[in-house]
């Protein structure tokens, strides 16, 4: 598990989720703990490191 930091694409705040690296390829939908927002995010897995990480609105 790993903390990982991004900014949210409605509010462009700082907010943070917490990702299990041993899963290989993540997509789900989470609120923006700041502004409640729907957000897609989808995280790719590479030896158990974050290779890739992109959020978009929904």
């Amino acid at each position: 598990m790993e903390t990982y930091f991004f900014q949210c694409p409605y509010c462009w705040q700082q907010i943070s989720v917490v990702v299990d690296k041993s899963i290989h390829n993540q997509n789900y939908i989470e609120d923006c703990e700041v502004c409640c927002n729907p957000m897609l995010l989808e995280i790719k897995i590479q030896n158990f490191d974050i290779f890739y990480f992109q959020v978009s609105e929904l």
